[in-house]
């Protein structure tokens, strides 16, 4: 049994990016048509529908969860004994603690289209990263999560 609540957050891209996406292929499948059979104009149509689904699939792939001791932000987890303090920050914090407030080391999990991230403190001090920054839709509960997985262990 999980002694922490469960966190899980896919930072999938937003509908807008899909639509434009959509838009497009369509505009480059009215360019192709008139200068393709219209077999091959299809085919090359497909083809670059299959490449904006992997890419837009892959580019919002990345997971947020908090779950049985760890906390994993994309490719990288970290046992919760090494979590220290962890900060919800609105849009402006966000924007600084990425840019110029920043830290080289720090492991950062940002997408463009997430405004508001939390900072989560790294106490492992064989750890060269000072912190971790991750966006999320849900930065308070998030902070929440991962605050009452520090103090469960």
């Amino acid at each position: 049994m999980t002694l922490t609540p469960a966190y899980r957050e896919r930072l999938g891209v937003p509908l807008r990016w899909w639509v434009q996406g959509t838009m497009l292929v369509a505009t480059f499948w009215l360019a192709v048509v008139v200068a393709m059979p219209a077999l091959a104009a299809w085919l090359v149509t497909a083809a670059m529908v299959a490449l904006l689904v992997f890419a837009l699939w892959s580019y919002g792939s990345p997971q947020l969860v908090v779950s049985d001791g760890t906390f994993r932000a994309g490719r990288a987890h970290i046992d919760a004994r090494f979590l220290g303090a962890a900060a919800a920050l609105d849009p402006e914090q966000t924007r600084r603690a990425a840019g110029v407030d920043a830290d080289a080391r720090a492991y950062l999990v940002l997408r463009p289209y997430l405004k508001r991230a939390v900072k989560v403190e790294i106490t492992d001090p064989a750890d060269p990263a000072p912190y971790w920054l991750v966006g999320t839709r849900h930065p308070e509960d998030l902070a929440r999560a991962l605050t009452a997985l520090t103090h469960a262990h």
